[in-house]
């Protein structure tokens, strides 16, 4: 078979904002070029000095962003001939960008995987974390802060801050658990906007400030079993709150 290149010319993408998950852009950006037929089953990605070039980030950025589309199903690499479009739909085993976070149902299925990642996750952090991991888990929780007083459901922002323990496991596949699933592993967000009065949303997201202290303070001790311990009950807890609401549609 022959396998065609894709030609530079016609790729329109944007250039990826610094504050942004620069491999999650990229591979969001090329996947939706790959569904919607800009480029073709059987067509060759650019190299990777020329998506450098397009996006304005590094090789690194752009080997983690072709690995999330091979995760999809959507490329695969073969040495010497490049990086080939293979599906033009994610395989259906890869639904993280499809999940609907509204779905109670899809939510109780998250918090099940959540559980079993992220505790070891956690423990792993506790071991294994640096300085600049700390730092950065204290500024989440400190933009997480911010969003409560602006009146916010801080769905972003407690998204950081899982994502940052991850990262501070140093086991990269933890990492790409969470950018495969983005914001949508935090999908409370219109439940709670539509079922809950603004004072219990507020003991809510207090509880939720509090466990993440919690979390925090066990990692920067160090101590992995206080870290696993306060992982699992914060995402314990979690999961039989939304288990209460599929049946009775009520947060308490």
């Amino acid at each position: 078979m022959t396998i065609k290149a894709s030609s530079t010319a016609s790729f329109q993408v944007e250039r990826v904002a610094r504050s942004e998950s620069l491999a999650l852009t990229v591979a969001s950006q090329l996947e939706a070029m790959i569904t919607q037929s800009k480029i073709l089953l059987g067509e060759k990605l650019p190299t990777e000095n020329a998506l450098c070039d397009m996006f304005g980030v590094s090789r690194t950025v752009i080997r983690e962003a072709i690995t999330q589309l091979k995760s999809l199903g959507l490329v695969e690499t073969r040495r010497g001939v490049g990086t080939t479009v293979v599906r033009n739909q994610p395989a259906e085993t890869y639904y993280a960008y499809t999940i609907n976070p509204t779905a109670v149902e899809d939510i109780l299925h998250i918090l099940e995987l959540r559980i079993t990642f992220e505790t070891r996750a956690a423990e792993l952090a506790a071991l294994r974390r640096d300085d600049q991991d700390i730092q950065t888990l204290e500024e989440t929780l400190l933009a997480f802060d911010a969003a409560l007083e602006k009146g916010e459901m801080a769905r972003k922002e407690d998204y950081q801050f899982h994502y940052a323990i991850a990262k501070a496991s140093k086991n990269p596949f933890f990492k790409q658990f969470y950018e495969q699933f983005n914001k949508n592993i935090i999908p409370r967000a219109k439940i709670v906007n539509s079922n809950l009065d603004p004072a219990a949303a507020e003991v809510y997201l207090a509880r939720i400030r509090e466990e993440h202290h919690e979390i925090l303070q066990a990692i920067r001790s160090g101590n992995a079993e206080a870290a696993r311990k306060a992982m699992h009950q914060h995402l314990y807890r979690a999961y039989h709150l939304y288990e209460k609401y599929r049946s009775t549609s009520r947060f308490d």
